[in-house]
C-alpha cells in the first residue's frame, strides 16, 4: 500500500471503488507551519478513460494495484488507432489519441524503452522512459558565442512538443529531454 507521496506517474491504485491510473501528480507544499503537503492528482479512470482529480495529504494510504509491465515499439497509425507491437511475441496492443495524447508528444518511429501496462491482460496506458532523443524541426537561430546560461528559447518537435532550450542550440540537432518534466537535458551522443 503505497502513501500518497509516494505517487509517481504510471502508477496504478484502487481509490473509491475506482481503477485509476496515476497520470500527473503536483506537489504543494505550504509555507504554514504544521501544515501537510498536498500531492493533487491527476488520474485516467481503467476502462472509462475518464478523467479523475483528488488532493492527499502525504500520509494518507492507497491500494496498489499489480500491474503487467511489457516491452513495446511503436508501430503505425491505423486511422484513430495507435499500434504498438509487443518486443517478445509480436502482438499489438490498440489505443486511442485521446487515451496516450500526452505520451505522443514524446514517441516517434525510433523511440526505444517504450511499456505498455496491463491490468488482468488488457492495455491501459503508454509508460515512457526516463528520458527520449528527439530532433528539433524549428527554432530561432542559434546565437554565436552563447553560454550555457539560463537563458532560453522554445524548440518545436515534429511531434508537436515544444521545450525551452540554451540559446546555443539551432534546428535539426538532436537533444534529450526528460519526459516526466519535460526540459532539456542536453544534446544527443
Amino acid at each position: 500500500m503505497p502513501r500518497a507521496s509516494e505517487l509517481k506517474r504510471g502508477v496504478a491504485v484502487e481509490y473509491n471503488g475506482k481503477l485509476l491510473l496515476v497520470k500527473h501528480v503536483d506537489v504543494h507544499s505550504p509555507s504554514a507551519r504544521g501544515a501537510a503537503t498536498l500531492y493533487k492528482t491527476r488520474f485516467a479512470e481503467i476502462g472509462s478513460g475518464s478523467k479523475v482529480e483528488h488532493s492527499f495529504k502525504g500520509d494518507d494510504m492507497l491500494t496498489s494495484i499489480d500491474l503487467n509491465r511489457r516491452d513495446v515499439s511503436f508501430s503505425y497509425i491505423d486511422g484513430d488507432d495507435y499500434i504498438f507491437m509487443d518486443n517478445s511475441d509480436y502482438s499489438q496492443h490498440a489505443f486511442k489519441l485521446a487515451d496516450i495524447e500526452d505520451e505522443m508528444l514524446f514517441i516517434n518511429e525510433d523511440t526505444q524503452g517504450l511499456v505498455v501496462l496491463e491490468v488482468d491482460e488488457r492495455a491501459i496506458g503508454i509508460e515512457l522512459p526516463q528520458s527520449v532523443e528527439m530532433t528539433i524541426v524549428e527554432t530561432d537561430p542559434s546565437i554565436k558565442g552563447a553560454s550555457a546560461s539560463s537563458r532560453t528559447k522554445p524548440a518545436r518537435f515534429a511531434t508537436g512538443l515544444t521545450i525551452q532550450v540554451p540559446e546555443y542550440i539551432s534546428s535539426d540537432e538532436r537533444v534529450k529531454i526528460n519526459t516526466s518534466d519535460r526540459k532539456f537535458m542536453g544534446r544527443a551522443d
